[in-house]
């Protein structure tokens, strides 16, 4: 499609997108003020994007609207959570910040507890669940795969999670200004376990290049068909 065929709509969104590409892509020469411009409209629309999403998703379908039309059932479930967000609204106040205090620690507590749940049912059940199955020698026969080279995989998965695991000892008593002490195979099994996290940061931070890569090429294409109608045009 050439410039001609577009409509303005168009052409205006193809040269924003154009100019906050070249302005992210400055940062290569140092931080400016490009840059800085578009980050702040980036995180600003993000922000109202956020907002925006929130009202229409969250307080006018589940605070404003039970007010207005709701039973008076629904009032008065409505009107705990209300009280809990104006006292959280106190927390902008230094004279009055230790109203919200409650409200915000139960919003941590609350946090915290679905994050271990999320935790252990999402990463430590599922881990120890995975790493049992592999000596399955049923389910390996069934699959009709190799039974030595899944147990060897298996034993390398095993001796991953568990020395991961040890790695992060928080038994040992700790004397002040000095470091736990180990034991030697405690070293040696937190040295293994140091291992398999390195490989697996050098795993994460390979798939985060590769990704950014994709993101850059992304990104050069989009320029360079945006350029080239117009080259085409002048042609």
């Amino acid at each position: 499609m050439s410039w001609i065929e577009m409509n303005l709509s168009e052409v205006v969104g193809l040269l924003l997108g154009l100019i906050f590409t070249l302005s992210i892509f400055s940062y290569i020469l140092g931080d400016n003020m490009m840059f800085r411009l578009a980050t702040h409209i980036f995180i600003g629309v993000a922000a109202g994007f956020a907002c925006s999403v929130a009202w229409q998703s969250v307080i006018f379908p589940q605070l404003v609207r039970p007010l207005l039309i709701g039973t008076n059932t629904e009032r008065v479930f409505v009107i705990i959570p209300l009280i809990l967000s104006v006292l959280l609204f106190m927390k902008v106040s230094r004279r009055f910040s230790f109203l919200g205090s409650p409200v915000m620690g139960f919003l941590v507590g609350t946090g915290a507890a679905v994050a271990i749940i999320g935790a252990v049912t999402g990463t430590l059940f599922p881990q120890v669940s995975a790493t049992i199955n592999l000596f399955d020698l049923q389910a390996i026969v069934h699959r009709e795969e190799n039974v030595l080279s899944q147990l060897f995989a298996g034993g390398i998965a095993l001796i991953g999670t568990l020395t991961t695991f040890a790695y992060f000892n928080f038994g040992k008593r700790t004397i002040v200004d000095q470091l736990p002490v180990r034991f030697s195979f405690q070293k040696l099994i937190a040295l293994t376990g140091q291992s398999f996290i390195a490989v697996t940061f050098g795993v994460l931070f390979a798939q985060i290049l590769s990704a950014s890569i994709v993101a850059l090429i992304e990104r050069v294409n989009f320029i360079w068909n945006l350029i080239l109608p117009f080259i085409s045009t002048l042609s």
